[in-house]
């Protein structure tokens, strides 16, 4: 992997983690997939959520590791270092609100716009946070379901497990923040689409 390479993936997850720390944690606000599950056990049990989605990840990279090496090398530095990066970035949520208060649907929406940009950087330059982005490719492959829609019901279970876990306004503000991850995401890799 070359030095700007690396250095791109630790901009990109250094954006995504302040989008979930400083715009989408005050709020309780989720992100999907395995970035929502984090959340999710951060939120209920106040365990750090960068390693929770490490933990979590595991035997996701393991079945990559096994069935399709290339989708394994293409995640692993993305979710080794955004994870990193969420849980060192932690602190900044305090220090931010003491300077700058959005109101709820605001912050949700910058949150998941920064939480887009950080992944669709990472896309950009054949790399992702791997997680639940990398199952659905794996189950994607092996049951030839289209990839967008297996990410889509993946996600739409981690949203609703955190309304039902947490309240109805994390719901809601959560479906906001996807929304705008994923129009953020494919603008970041529009060029990628247009150029395939």
């Amino acid at each position: 992997m070359s030095l700007s390479r690396v250095w791109i993936i630790m901009a990109a997850s250094a954006v995504l983690a302040i989008g979930i720390n400083c715009f989408l944690a005050p709020y309780r606000v989720l992100d999907g997939g395995m970035i929502g599950i984090g959340l999710i056990c951060k939120y209920l049990w106040g365990v750090k959520a960068g390693f929770t989605i490490l933990l979590l990840s595991v035997p996701i990279f393991a079945l990559a590791w096994f069935y399709d090496r290339d989708y394994f090398y293409n995640s692993v530095y993305g979710m080794l270092i955004s994870s990193f990066f969420i849980d060192l970035l932690q602190p900044l949520q305090f220090k931010f609100l003491a300077c700058v208060r959005l109101d709820p649907l605001s912050s949700s929406i910058v949150g998941g716009i920064l939480v887009g940009w950080g992944i669709g950087m990472m896309l950009r330059h054949e790399t992702s946070t791997g997680g639940t982005d990398l199952l659905a490719q794996l189950l994607a492959s092996v049951f030839r379901i289209n990839v967008g829609v297996l990410i889509f019901m993946i996600d739409a279970m981690v949203i609703s497990l955190g309304g039902w876990l947490i309240s109805k306004e994390t719901l809601l503000l959560s479906l906001i923040t996807i929304t705008a991850v994923g129009l953020t995401t494919s603008l970041c890799t529009w060029k990628i689409s247009e150029n395939a």
